[in-house]
């Protein structure tokens, strides 16, 4: 919890609501627990939140507690939209951008084995990665749900002045590893399901087995999956929040609209 908020004393028992502006203003400067002079928002924080919320007072006062649950909530919805345009069929492999090709130590043996006529099958394998990818993606939301539960007011406010990505960047902290342990077995189990495994079993002993081959490969295609995944989820969470802030559009419920600016 923050020592005070602007405008209140530290025994006061009367709920005071202040703007989001005063309580950003407050979130970056120290203040004894006898001060009760109303913070004043600084030149550079006061473009902070107009980038944000499309003005520096937004749509009226609020208590700390409602900045803070509208900053969660709009964390929410970009995790939630996040996830869901890459939980989807193409979700990855129709992507110019989030399509999983075969392990960078995988190039010799992807352009060997196009070059004698079994490129089909590499497609195949290339195919059903990308489809355990987007069905392993899914299981990313409750450990969000969960860093967005143990996130607190501290870290609510410093999102909304940490710039168009700070959730993110919050979220990368918190959740990169529990992310990681978490989806691989997901991604284990989608790499099986889709016959991904298979598949690319196939081509790599195709390819150890060639009597050009001088060195046998093994790539670790399940923690590469999981890594690109990963990559790709925080990547898109990412745009989904920078047009959360710049966007009153996507603020689709009262309470961002309240404490972000309505459209």
């Amino acid at each position: 919890m923050l020592a005070l908020v602007a405008g209140a004393s530290f025994g006061q028992k009367k709920k005071k609501k202040f703007s989001l502006k005063d309580i950003l203003s407050d979130s970056t400067q120290t203040k004894s627990t006898a001060d009760t002079t109303p913070a004043k928002s600084s030149g550079i924080l006061g473009s902070v939140l107009k980038s944000v919320s499309g003005s520096t007072s937004g749509s009226g006062d609020y208590t700390e507690s409602e900045a803070a649950a509208g900053i969660k909530e709009a964390l929410a919805q970009g995790v939630a939209n996040g996830i869901s345009f890459l939980n989807k069929k193409d979700g990855f492999f129709g992507s110019d951008i989030y399509k999983v090709l075969l392990p960078p130590d995988a190039v010799k043996l992807e352009s060997t084995l196009r070059g004698i006529g079994l490129g089909k099958q590499v497609d195949k394998a290339i195919l059903q990665i990308n489809r355990a990818a987007e069905d392993a993606v899914g299981f990313a939301k409750p450990i969000f749900v969960n860093a967005i539960k143990q996130m607190s007011i501290q870290d609510a406010i410093k999102l909304v002045t940490g710039g168009s990505h700070s959730a993110t960047d919050y979220f990368r902290s918190k959740t990169t590893d529990t992310l990681k342990q978490a989806f691989m077995p997901s991604i284990e189990s989608s790499l099986n399901k889709t016959s991904a495994t298979q598949y690319y079993t196939q081509i790599v002993n195709t390819y150890n087995k060639l009597p050009t081959t001088m060195n046998k490969m093994d790539p670790d295609l399940k923690s590469y999956v999981t890594g690109m995944a990963v990559n790709a989820l925080f990547d898109q969470i990412a745009k989904e929040e920078e047009n959360i802030r710049k966007n009153p559009g996507a603020r689709v419920t009262s309470l961002l609209q309240k404490v972000f600016g309505g459209s």
